[in-house]
């Protein structure tokens, strides 16, 4: 594996839909999926740099893809980009990966996808670990949250994302302590913000998928940050009352990104959760 800037270059998956998709393929054993969210310069290595490797050690073959229009993966600007876009790619990227079942960790559109491949593909999808996942409340309600004001915000505005506006962005937006939005995220951030065309997020359509929740059966761990300024809160209550085999982690001092301010505990829940259910 080699590196292109700041971050891994791994493998790319020729999909049938014909768009080329990046993953890393990291360790041996029991598959387990890690969907990033989306943003500005978002990847799969930038969201979970500090999670996969732990399940790699713990015994697992981690695949952290880069969803279509993020990362090292294909960037189209002539299609919409509706869930079902994502749905698809991740599924051909794992056909070419040759996954046939896996775990998926997805964090806020990742846990969207994550829902969508449960619903749409329940035998390839094993157990879930859900980071306050998207599809679970409308778009209006998203509008009212604080941190999605800053996004439209700093996106709508016209003008240039400077490192020191992004990690504004993340420190205060995203996160409950500030100390999180570290130099080298942001460096990796804007690696990826100089390739990626504003069409994705542009165009992006994620449907609330509450009344489908009852659908899925596999086994799920759920984390919500109690500090989360990005997701409605009412869209945990959804989401626990709605899927049958889950159980949900509720955590002080967190923003919206579990797996990043509280790493090792992240890390050991998802761990045991693989392990033991």
């Amino acid at each position: 594996m080699g590196k292109v800037g700041l971050l891994p270059e791994g493998n790319y998956a020729n999909c049938a839909n014909g768009y080329k998709m990046h993953y890393l393929d990291e360790g041996h054993g029991e598959v387990v999926v890690f969907l990033h969210g989306s943003g500005p310069g978002a990847s799969g290595h930038s969201n979970f740099k500090g999670n996969y490797p732990a399940l790699v050690a713990a015994g697992y073959r981690c695949i952290v893809p880069d969803h279509v229009g993020y990362g090292f993966s294909d960037k189209p600007d002539d299609v919409d980009h509706p869930l079902s876009f994502f749905v698809e790619c991740i599924k051909q990227t794992l056909d070419c990966a040759g996954v046939e079942r896996c775990t998926l960790v997805g964090n806020s559109l990742g846990g969207a996808i994550a829902f969508g491949l449960a619903l749409d593909y329940p035998d390839l999808v094993e157990k879930l670990i859900l980071m306050a996942p998207g599809g679970l409340s409308e778009l209006a309600e998203y509008q009212k949250m604080p941190g999605m004001q800053k996004v439209f915000q700093v996106f709508g505005s016209g003008e240039p994302v400077t490192p020191q506006v992004m990690k504004d962005l993340f420190a205060t937006g995203l996160m409950f302590n500030p100390e999180h939005a570290t130099e080298e995220l942001v460096a990796e951030r804007m690696q990826i913000m100089q390739i990626m065309n504003g069409h994705v997020m542009a165009t992006m359509q994620v449907p609330v998928l509450v009344d489908r929740l009852p659908e899925i059966q596999c086994p799920t761990l759920g984390f919500w940050g109690m500090d989360e300024k990005m997701m409605p809160e009412e869209g945990i209550m959804a989401m626990v009352k709605n899927i049958k085999h889950m159980r949900t982690i509720l955590v002080n001092e967190c923003g919206h990104w579990v797996m990043v301010e509280h790493e090792a505990m992240f890390n050991r829940a998802c761990v045991d959760f693989l392990q033991n259910g």
